[in-house]
């Protein structure tokens, strides 16, 4: 095989063109077979396998720098830089990052999580290319979803503007994780379908290669002459050509030697090109290609059948949310679920069908969600904004001036918040509490079960005074039965789960089963350890925060979120402002340490967050304070 003797550019240099769909058939085959057992995403590096041989073939890395957005498409890069024999440790702890990633390899020279971060990247190495004096060259490879993302197009602005050599590479599958919706996206679609134009354009370019160089103003009359022309006859490119950068395409993504020839023309132009590939995600795996949604990110699965292995077991919180806001919104028409880019994610496929009028996907646009949010807010509606906590990060400007300041009645349903488990440290939904508990105005919750999580919900639908939040994890539920009516919590009161008296246990989310099964280990040495469950973040629960001081019992916070500005940060704080020095209080929570990929209960013994290290903990605490009362 091809493939067994490509370990490095180097080595994919010596092949010769007519060999190279040989290659990418077997790095096809390689990929389906790999992550049948590892699970990934599939379907996106399926779809870039040519467009990754043609530029490693052409470009020289790492010295010319590739630079890829998100990193979704990014296995096959990895697989010709040194990397394929490390491929069955992918997404697992101390194994193969699923993202680009710095620390693997010196060919990756971004790294990316978060979509629409490469052109501002590629702006910022062309700069410092020129400052330097150097020659390299530089190619960032962008989805066309990701080309919604409003950093995406401000940095397109600038790229225009400033007129430097780099090109731009738009990988257009016609989906991000969703099929992509927008202006944009349905340019693009006409782009593709004109055919007559591309033709047209074929034509006209060979027409004006026979004009001769003019000199002065002839020139540039002639210049205006040509650009005029290029619009009427072949106005695809004309969006980007606005933008200032020279537009090529469409090119098919699935054919070396047409890809091979755009990108020496990009290579020959003065200033930013965009090649603008069509490619088709999931490309070589039938099942793939036929839902490249399910097929985007997966866990492992059956070849022959396509089936996916599923977890046997309750509910994931995910589809609790979406099943309970479909209950909902039968209830109160007000209720509009938002989501950028992640209908299927988020639960909402359901509540799509059901409400297709009130679901509104903005695409890869978190900024312009949480924005809009607030003025339907204003406007009388309920806006239900269904987004990871990973991509909150990105609209923090937005939940700050334009909702908590205005206090606007929109509900935050923050999905994967806590540890996420694979997809790793860009990922890691650990922050959300620290970034949002001190905003004046906002409401904070999260559930210690399914069942608590729909009566959450609840509870945001009739709160009135302003944005509400609930954080749920990306697992199954406990098990927990549904109560036969939702019914709303009061605000800012937590509640005791288990009693005791050596320690107290404020906890959350699934640290509440964690901290239950601590206290169990430490019942059988004769210490009974009550479990509170901390539901409400924010406002919290003063009430019970001076019964506790009252009390003198040792507390210790048990979170999977940071340490640093979390639930824990918010207690000491509140018994500081009060003037209460508490016999003990002990913090568990993730470090200030970025935590990598791993399975999520590798994640939590890696942070301490694990019943053995919390009755450790406990235990020390406990007889802390036998020693404070003799």
């Amino acid at each position: 095989m091809l493939l067994d003797h490509i370990d490095s550019p180097t080595d994919l240099k010596k092949l010769t063109l007519p060999e190279l769909p040989q290659l990418a058939e077997e790095i096809r085959q390689f990929l389906i077979q790999n992550l049948s057992a590892t699970g990934g995403h599939l379907a996106p590096n399926l779809g870039v396998v040519e467009l990754t041989l043609a530029l490693h073939y052409l470009y020289n890395s790492p010295q010319d720098k590739m630079i890829y957005d998100v990193g979704h498409q990014a296995y096959v890069h990895k697989m010709l830089t040194g990397r394929k024999n490390r491929f069955n440790t992918l997404r697992q702890k101390d194994g193969l990052c699923g993202f680009v990633k710095r620390s693997e390899s010196e060919h990756d020279v971004w790294e990316a999580g978060h979509s629409s971060t490469s052109l501002s990247a590629a702006m910022g190495m062309a700069l410092a290319r020129d400052l330097q004096g150097k020659t390299n060259k530089v190619i960032a490879i962008i989805g066309d979803g990701a080309l919604t993302g409003g950093m995406a197009l401000e940095a397109l602005n600038h790229i225009g503007h400033e007129k430097r050599n780099l090109t731009v590479v738009l990988n257009d599958n016609e989906m991000s994780i969703a099929p992509n919706v927008g202006a944009i996206h349905n340019y693009l679609g006409k782009v593709r379908s004109e055919k007559i134009y591309r033709k047209a354009k074929d034509e006209l370019d060979w027409l004006l290669r026979k004009v001769p160089a003019i000199g002065g103003k002839l020139a540039r009359t002639a210049d205006r002459v040509k650009d005029s022309l290029k619009y009427l006859v072949a106005p695809e490119g004309a969006l980007f050509e606005e933008f200032g950068l020279k537009y090529f395409g469409p090119v098919d993504g699935h054919d070396i030697p047409k890809l091979m020839e755009a990108f020496k023309y990009a290579d020959s132009v003065e200033g930013p090109v965009l090649v603008h590939v069509l490619t088709l995600k999931g490309k070589g795996y039938t099942p793939a290609e036929e839902d490249a949604h399910k097929w985007h990110g997966t866990g492992s699965y059956k070849i022959e059948s396509g089936q996916v292995v599923k977890p046997v077991g309750p509910p994931m919180y995910t589809e609790v949310f979406g099943n309970t806001l479909i209950e909902l919104a039968e209830q109160d028409d007000r209720i509009i679920a938002v989501t950028p880019a992640m209908p299927g994610g988020s639960g909402l496929l359901k509540f799509a069908e059901k409400f297709p009028n009130r679901m509104i996907d903005v695409g890869i646009a978190e900024q312009h969600a949480a924005t809009m949010s607030a003025a339907l807010a204003m406007e009388g509606m309920k806006p239900v904004f269904a987004v990871y906590s990973t991509f909150l990060q990105r609209a923090y400007d937005q939940v700050v001036h334009d909702i908590c300041r205005q206090s606007l009645n929109v509900i935050f349903a923050i999905d994967r918040a806590g540890f996420v488990g694979p997809d790793g440290e860009t990922h890691q939904g650990v922050y959300d509490i620290a970034f949002l508990r001190h905003i004046p105005n906002m409401v904070l919750m999260m559930p210690k079960d399914e069942n608590e999580l729909r009566n959450m919900l609840k509870t945001a639908v009739d709160y009135n005074e302003g944005p509400i939040a609930v954080r749920y994890p990306r697992i199954s539920g406990t098990g927990a039965a549904f109560d036969e009516v939702m019914t709303p919590i009061e605000i800012g009161t937590w509640e005791t789960v288990r009693e005791g008296d050596y320690a107290a246990v404020l906890a959350i989310g699934p640290m509440i089963q964690v901290a239950e099964e601590a206290a169990e280990l430490l019942k059988r040495e004769g210490m009974n350890i009550r479990v509170i469950n901390a539901r409400f973040v924010k406002p919290l629960d003063e009430k019970m925060l001076l019964s506790l001081a009252k009390e003198r019992i040792p507390l210790m916070v048990v979170e999977e979120g940071s340490v640093q500005g979390g639930l824990g940060g918010a207690v000491l704080e509140f018994y500081s402002l009060q003037g209460i020095q508490p016999v003990s209080i002990q913090l568990a929570g993730v470090p200030d340490i970025f935590i990598e990929h791993a399975t999520i209960k590798e994640q939590r013994v890696e942070s301490g967050l694990t019943a053995e290290e919390i009755a450790k903990q406990l235990s020390s605490l406990a007889v802390r304070k036998r020693q404070k009362a003799t």
